[in-house]
């Protein structure tokens, strides 16, 4: 009975807090859009780059509902009585509250709300709980801000709802990043401050150049949140480029086979598109980003799933969602970053220390060569490492004189990658996955920088092992 109490207490408490929520969002959506972080400052989302390049997705559109006519004025004077009852005009305005349509729609896929109802419970407690975020530069903020980005929103209204708790907030996106830096940076950057909600954006960085590499680097993060000590819910967001180019369909056999709730931005915000209610321009300032109305429709569809959850607390019993069996091989699963600020090189010849943030993240070694001097001989930088997988972060960058460089794993060249990105949209951090092996054991990984006519540069931000 206590239980039951307490439950109604709380979907109360939801729904009014969803209502202040949604004045607040309003109130805030004419606000100019900020700046998120410094190092989004100095480098956009790689998305931009990769729109035409991509394929659009597969995955069909639904509509929301068409709302009903209004009575003309003959039959006017007939329907009084039946007024009351007659539908909400469904015509969403960007900016706005977002209709029950498009609330219905972006629930791709309910899920096992066990954790999450465990989560909800605590608060209804009073005990203190921590929402974190991971993505890439939706996550971060872009085109919104750090106060008026999503996971901001959401955060605060999950603590206007729970006064007696308090909520901790954790945003761990960085720009251009996908599951696969994901799943290697997420046990630093979110894991270890014990959150116990977690909402995963990865569908516009997670592109089909790499099709395999992201099902498993995707399928990798999810266990490795859901299996972290804090036994976290998770809730996955689907977002969109303008064209409908998502890697939604391939996240979502993964969601589908864990039974993990997906809210589905892409879905919702296109059928109001199809239907003319708005365009892409009301809702996000370039082909990717959500703006601050975008940013405000995403939040009231997260909020909206949990206020669900909320209302119907007693009948969510039973098992959670099963991890026992992987939805692909998982090979990236409890990834780690090696980088300049926990990791020593076993040789440096040639590769400088730079301290100071690169593409949103800490510190990098770089090798500069020109003309005038040009690279030594013998210049390398090599680690000794023990993995059962290896893959390398390193700067793309726009300058004229990026070059490129061999990479050896025991002696073997495995790759040659380029860091150039000439007429580029900015400087970010690009990932390689260089080779895998059945078993963990220790490995020789050598970087070797190649010249180029005008100069060279080569930064290598972290070794991403697993």
């Amino acid at each position: 009975m206590k239980k039951r109490i307490l439950a109604l207490l709380l979907a109360v408490c939801v729904t009014l807090g969803a209502t202040a929520c949604q004045d607040s969002q309003n109130n805030s959506s004419s606000s100019p859009a900020t700046s998120s972080t410094e190092s989004e400052s100095k480098t956009e989302s790689k998305e931009d780059s990769k729109t035409e390049s991509e394929q659009e997705s597969k995955e069909e559109v639904t509509e929301a509902p068409e709302s009903s006519e209004a009575p003309d004025s003959s039959e006017e004077e007939s329907s009084k009585d039946e007024s009351s009852e007659a539908p909400v005009n469904e015509k969403y305005v960007a900016g706005g509250e977002i209709t029950q349509g498009m609330k219905d729609i972006s629930v791709l896929n309910e899920g096992n709300k066990v954790r999450l109802a465990e989560f909800l419970k605590k608060t209804q407690l009073g005990e203190d709980v921590t929402v974190g975020f991971i993505g890439g530069s939706i996550t971060q903020g872009s085109s919104a801000g750090n106060e008026l980005c999503y996971a901001r929103l959401t955060a605060d209204w999950l603590q206007s709802i729970c006064p007696q708790s308090k909520v901790s907030y954790v945003n761990a996106g960085i720009g251009a990043t996908g599951s696969y830096i994901g799943v290697h940076r997420v046990t630093d950057d979110l894991l270890s401050k014990e959150p116990d909600l977690v909402f995963v954006e990865f569908s516009v960085n997670d592109t089909t150049e790499n099709t395999q590499r992201n099902i498993e680097a995707y399928d990798s993060l999810l266990r490795t949140i859901w299996n972290s000590e804090t036994k976290p819910a998770i809730i996955t967001i689907a977002t969109v480029q303008e064209n409908g180019t998502s890697f939604q369909q391939y996240h979502y056999e993964i969601v589908k086979k864990y039974d993990l709730p997906m809210i589905s931005y892409g879905d919702a915000i296109l059928s109001v598109i199809n239907k003319g209610d708005i365009a892409w321009k009301e809702i996000s300032d370039d082909n990717i980003h959500p703006n601050v109305p975008g940013h405000n429709a995403l939040s009231q569809m997260l909020c909206a799933y949990i206020t669900d959850v909320a209302a119907n607390l007693d009948s969510i019993t039973g098992e959670e969602s099963d991890f026992t069996v992987k939805a692909s091989t998982a090979g990236f699963e409890n990834g780690k970053l090696l980088t300049p600020n926990n990791t020593e090189p076993s040789a440096n010849s040639g590769f400088m220390f730079k301290k100071g943030f690169f593409g949103g993240f800490d510190g990098m070694w770089i090798a500069i060569g020109s003309d005038a001097k040009p690279y030594a001989d013998d210049i390398n930088l090599t680690f000794e490492v023990e993995a059962k997988s290896i893959g390398l972060l390193y700067g793309k960058l726009t300058t004229d004189n990026a070059t490129s460089a061999d990479i050896y794993i025991d002696g073997e060249l495995v790759a040659t990658i380029n860091a150039a990105f000439p007429g580029g949209w900015g400087n970010y951090v690009e990932c390689a996955h260089l080779k895998s092996f059945t078993e963990t054991a220790k490995h020789t990984v050598k970087i070797v920088p190649k010249t180029k006519d005008g100069g060279a540069a080569f930064y290598v931000n972290a070794l991403a092992i697993s």
